[in-house]
């Protein structure tokens, strides 16, 4: 996990006007911004990502289709679009994402005190995964999985998952929202 220079928040998402690099930031569990891009498509599938052993958050665990800390000075939107190419190698415009929701999260995951505000969008994709380039320090692979199957295996076998909690339930179904409309 590549060290880098991150804006730092107040509790309430307000810039403090100071930057440190992550690595700080979570041995201080200070807060700070994260984009979240949910990718699904119109079968009723997400598009998930398996984390790469050697990442030092949640290793060889499934997660969100591409996420990651917005650097400094960067913007949400510009955040998610480089996280999508970078990790997966999907290459998006600002207006394929659509903007959900900010959620507030503190976590810890050994001596990481994760203090976030993630910044969620969805993107609608009917594409080929096969095709995407990932990026292997990150992702060990990507894979389209029904919502239905993501559900039972949350509630059977959690620690394939990264702990997300209520989040992946929240996110689940405005998804199947969404595909219904």
């Amino acid at each position: 996990m590549a060290d880098e220079l991150i804006d730092i928040c107040d509790e309430n998402n307000n810039f403090l006007n100071v930057k440190k690099m992550k690595s700080e930031a979570h041995k201080n569990g200070l807060w700070h911004r994260a984009s979240h891009i949910w990718i699904y498509n119109s079968k009723g599938e997400i598009l998930l990502q398996l984390r790469a052993k050697e990442k030092l958050l949640y290793p060889d665990m499934w997660d969100i289709s591409a996420a990651g800390h917005i650097s400094a000075g960067e913007d949400p939107f510009t955040s998610g679009l480089r996280e999508v190419e970078e990790e997966i190698g999907l290459k998006l415009k600002k207006e394929d994402l659509n903007f959900w929701m900010i959620r507030k999260v503190k976590t810890i995951f050994r001596e990481i005190k994760n203090n976030e505000f993630y910044y969620i969008y969805f993107f609608n994709f009917d594409g080929d995964v096969n095709q995407l380039k990932l990026q292997k320090e990150e992702v060990q692979k990507i894979q389209f999985i029904p919502i239905d199957k993501i559900e039972e295996e949350l509630k059977i076998n959690p620690s394939k998952y990264v702990p997300h909690g209520n989040y992946w339930f929240e996110v689940l179904n405005e998804i199947k929202n969404r595909i219904i409309s």
